[in-house]
C-alpha cells in the first residue's frame, strides 16, 4: 500500500462543519511541516516528485483535485473532494496533482521539515532509487 485514504471527524453544527486532525491519533505522524497550494490555474499540475523519508498528508480543503501515486510498478488514481477526508502518501512514492477545480485549496501536513536533499525530483531518477531499494 502506497497510499490510503483516512476519513477525519466531521463534527456537523448548523453553524458550519468542523474536521479535527491530531497528529499521531488521527495522522500516523508527528506533523512538522504544514503548507498549501491554491489559485492553480487551469491545466497544471503540482507534485511531480517522490520523498525519501518524507510521509504527507493531503486535503482538498476546498475544491477538488486528483492526485495519482506510483510506486515504481502500479499507480493508484485519488479524487479529494471532502474537507473531512485526506490522503496518506507514503515513502517512496512518486506523487502528482492535477485537475484542480476552480477555488481549490490542497492543504498538505508534513511528517519532516523542507530538506532538498529528501525529494526525487525526476522520474528516471525515482525509478533508479525504487530498483536500488528492492
Amino acid at each position: 500500500m502506497f497510499g490510503k485514504m483516512i476519513t477525519l471527524r466531521k463534527i456537523v453544527d448548523p453553524r458550519g462543519n468542523l474536521t479535527v486532525a491530531e497528529q499521531l491519533k488521527d495522522i500516523p505522524f508527528q506533523v512538522r511541516r504544514v503548507y498549501w497550494t491554491y489559485d492553480v490555474p487551469g491545466g497544471i499540475s503540482r507534485g511531480g516528485h517522490a520523498h525519501k523519508h518524507c510521509r504527507e498528508f493531503i486535503v482538498a480543503v476546498s475544491g477538488s483535485f486528483t492526485v495519482t501515486l506510483d510506486n515504481g510498478n502500479n499507480k493508484q488514481s485519488f479524487l479529494l473532494n471532502h474537507p473531512y477526508q485526506g490522503l496518506l502518501v507514503e515513502t517512496n512514492v512518486w506523487r502528482t496533482l492535477e485537475d484542480f477545480s476552480s477555488g481549490s485549496v490542497c492543504l498538505v501536513l508534513a511528517e519532516d521539515p523542507f530538506e532538498e536533499e529528501d525529494y526525487i525530483r525526476e522520474y528516471s531518477e525515482f525509478q533508479e532509487y525504487i530498483k536500488c531499494l528492492k
